[in-house]
């Protein structure tokens, strides 16, 4: 069963996240309190280039399988949702979480990791981003945003809803 192990959210544009007991997810907007929340972009760097689309990137989520291999801690490099016994980088665009009793976010795309995460840890950039055949390779986790609000804690179970059609992720 895939479930919550974390969440995390920052009132800072910091790199990394302060684990909590819980997260409030407001609709069409992010994680209350959280420095990404908003209709709009959020992300500094996207900002400075044009604050007007849409904020595809209002909750991001990551595999805790990644961070035990890693060796970090869940919020350490931004996540909003830390999940355990999900492939998060397997699913669609438009495949929506269930996460917990109300809240329900839809995936837009791959987390596309900055020089920060590099800051953050010596060689961390290239164990997220790397290259095969296909191309390259983002493992930092994908973003959403929220179709519907609510509170989402450790423990909550995850509940996947598949689009009709699989469309590859790319990053957002």
């Amino acid at each position: 069963m895939s479930s919550v192990v974390a969440v995390s959210r920052s009132a800072g544009h910091t790199f990394s996240k302060a684990s909590v007991s819980e997260i409030r997810l407001l609709t069409g907007l992010g994680v209350e309190g959280d420095a990404h929340a908003g209709a709009t972009v959020k992300h500094r760097s996207r900002v400075r280039r044009d604050a007007a689309p849409p904020n595809l990137r209002q909750v991001h989520l990551l595999h805790a399988e990644l961070l035990d291999e890693l060796g970090l801690d869940p919020g350490e490099i931004g996540e909003n949702v830390t999940t355990r016994g999900l492939d998060l980088l397997s699913l669609s665009v438009g495949t929506r979480l269930h996460l917990g009793d109300l809240a329900v976010v839809e995936l837009t795309g791959l987390r596309n990791p900055c020089v920060q995460i590099e800051n953050h840890r010596d060689g961390l950039l290239a164990k997220v981003v790397g290259r095969e055949e296909s191309g390259v390779v983002r493992r930092a986790g994908v973003m959403s945003v929220v179709l519907r609000g609510g509170s989402v804690r450790p423990g909550d179970v995850v509940r996947i809803e598949a689009p009709e059609a699989f469309v590859p992720m790319q990053p957002v």
